[in-house]
C-alpha cells in the first residue's frame, strides 16, 4: 500500500513523494522498507535532547486541544469531522474502564474485532489498553468471525467487544460449540439496538454472564451510557446501560424542548466532559447540534427512568409515520427477532401514496431455512398492533454497511423503494 502512494521513496529513513508532499516520515511495525523508520530503531533512538523537546512541547498543549478529528459513519447523511480532545477521549476511557471493572480483574484480555478507525475501537479498546493496562487481542486483519472463536480459545480472552451483528455471527457458527469459551467472562455490545434474544444466548452460548450494553455517537467521545456488569437481565435486555459519570442526560420534547416527565419519550440530549468541540471546519453543523449551554441533540428518540438507565427507541429520522400512526423500527424489529427462522431484520417506512409510508421488514433468514412474507405477517397477528405490521416483507443476504459494520438505513430504504417499484 504505501510503495502505491509513495512509489518515490528515499532509503534513508524518511519520505519524499511528489503526490504527498506534507508526508516527511512513515514507522512501520513489520518488515523493514525503503524510506521508513521501523518501530524497534525509533524505541532506541530518544536521547536527552528529545526528552527536552518533548517537555516543551508538553508545557504548548492543552488537555482541550484536539487530538482526533473522527469521521462520523454517516448513516443518514455526508460524514462530518468531529473534533475530540485529549480530555474527551482519555476520561471517556477511564470511565469506562471503571465501570466495567478491568482495574480489580486479576487479569483482562479482550477481543477486539471492531476496528480501530471507529471510536469503539480507538478509545474503548486503544485508550483503555493505555489507561487501565488492559491486553488487547485483533483476531485478524479484516473482519472475521470465525477467527474470533479462534482468538478466544487461543489467546483466552475474558472480554469481548463488537456491534450486535458481530456477536450474531459469532453465534451462528457451526462449529461453535467445538470452541472452548469458558475464559469468557464479559462482553461489551454497542452500535446498534441489541435484540434481548441475542443478549440471552450469549450468556448460555458463549458463557457471557457480565454482558453489558452500551450506547454513544462519534460525537461524544462514544460512550454516553453503559450497564453494569452485574446488572439484571431486565436491564441488559430492555435498556442501553446507566449514564456515565461526569455525563448529563435529559430528554425533550423536540418540538419545545421542555424536559418530559420521567420514563416519557423524547429526544435525548447529552452534556458534560464526552461532547466534541465541534465539527470540523464546520460551524453550520456543530450549532445544529450543540446549544449554547453545550447540550448534544443526539437525533434519538429515549427515555430515562429514575435511575438514570436509558431505552432507545429509535433514531427520530428513522420513525415511520404511517397514516398519522407513529413507528419505532426498533420496536417491530425487536418483536419479528423473536420468530424463530429470523436471524437478523431491519425495518424502514417506504413510500405509499395513501397513507405516506408503509412499514417495509427486510429480513435476514437462518441458514437453510425458508418463509413467505405470509407466514412473517401471520407471526405478528394479535401480537403486535395492526398498523405495525409490515405491509412489505423482503427476504435479504444482507445489509448496506458504513466502514465501521452499522447498517446504512436510509441506503437501505432507498433499495427497498427501488426493489418495490415505489
Amino acid at each position: 500500500m504505501l510503495r502505491e502512494l509513495c512509489p518515490d521513496t528515499t532509503a534513508d529513513g524518511t519520505t519524499k513523494s511528489s503526490r504527498l508532499p506534507d508526508l516527511r516520515m512513515v514507522i512501520v511495525t513489520d518488515g523493514r522498507q525503503p524510506g521508513t523508520l521501523h518501530v524497534d530503531d525509533v524505541m532506541q533512538a530518544g536521547e536527552s535532547r528529545h526528552h527536552r523537546q518533548l517537555m516543551d512541547l508538553q508545557s504548548r498543549l492543552s488537555c482541550d486541544d484536539p487530538i482526533n478529528i473522527q469521521f462520523t459513519s454517516g448513516t443518514t447523511g455526508s460524514p462530518k469531522g468531529a473534533c475530540l480532545s485529549h480530555h474527551n477521549i482519555v476520561n471517556n476511557a477511564y470511565f469506562m474502564g471503571l465501570r466495567m471493572r478491568y482495574g480489580s480483574r486479576p487479569r483482562v484480555r479482550v477481543c477486539v474485532p471492531v476496528p480501530l478507525y471507529h471510536c469503539f475501537g480507538s478509545v474503548l479498546a486503544g485508550m483503555n489498553m493505555a489507561v487501565h493496562g488492559i491486553t488487547l487481542v485483533f483476531p485478524s486483519t479484516a473482519y472475521n468471525s470465525q477467527a474470533n472463536l479462534e482468538a478466544i480459545e487461543s489467546e483466552k480472552c475474558n472480554v469481548v467487544y463488537g456491534t450486535p451483528t458481530m456477536f450474531t455471527d459469532m453465534l451462528i457458527q457451526q462449529d461453535l460449540h467445538r470452541h472452548d469459551m469458558s475464559s469468557i467472562e464479559a462482553g461489551v455490545m454497542s452500535g446498534s439496538p441489541c435484540p434481548p434474544e441475542i443478549v440471552r444466548k450469549l450468556q448460555t452460548h458463549m458463557n457471557m454472564a457480565e454482558i453489558t450494553i452500551g450506547y454513544g455517537t462519534t460525537e461524544n467521545s462514544p460512550l454516553t451510557f453503559l450497564g453494569f456488569p452485574q446488572d439484571k437481565e431486565e436491564l441488559k435486555t430492555n435498556t442501553v446501560g446507566c449514564i456515565m459519570s461526569h455525563t448529563e442526560a435529559k430528554v425533550v420534547d423536540p418540538d419545545t424542548g421542555e424536559i418530559v416527565p420521567v420514563g416519557a419519550s423524547g429526544e435525548l440530549m447529552i452534556r458534560g466532559s464526552c461532547v466534541m468541540h465541534g465539527y470540523w471546519d464546520n460551524p453550520e453543523k456543530t450549532r445544529e447540534v450543540i446549544s449554547q449551554d453545550r447540550w448534544y441533540r443526539t437525533g434519538d428518540t429515549a427515555s430515562l427512568d429514575s435511575l438514570g438507565y436509558c431505552r432507545i427507541e429509535g433514531r427520530m429520522k428513522d420513525l415511520i409515520i404511517r397514516g398519522g400512526e407513529n413507528i419505532y423500527p426498533a420496536e417491530v424489529e425487536q418483536f419479528l427477532f423473536t420468530h424463530p427462522k429470523v436471524q437478523e431484520v431491519q425495518v424502514v417506512g417506504v413510500k405509499d401514496e395513501r397513507l405516506g409510508e408503509q412499514v417495509c421488514a427486510c429480513i435476514r433468514l437462518r441458514k437453510d431455512q425458508t418463509s413467505s412474507a405470509e407466514e412473517i405477517r401471520a407471526f405478528c397477528k394479535g401480537q403486535i398492533s395492526h398498523f405495525k405490521i409490515p405491509h412489505y416483507v423482503i427476504f435479504v443476504d444482507s445489509y448496506p454497511l458504513t466502514v465501521s459494520g452499522k447498517i446504512k438505513k436510509n441506503i437501505l430504504k432507498e433499495e427497498m423503494e427501488q426493489k418495490l417499484g415505489l
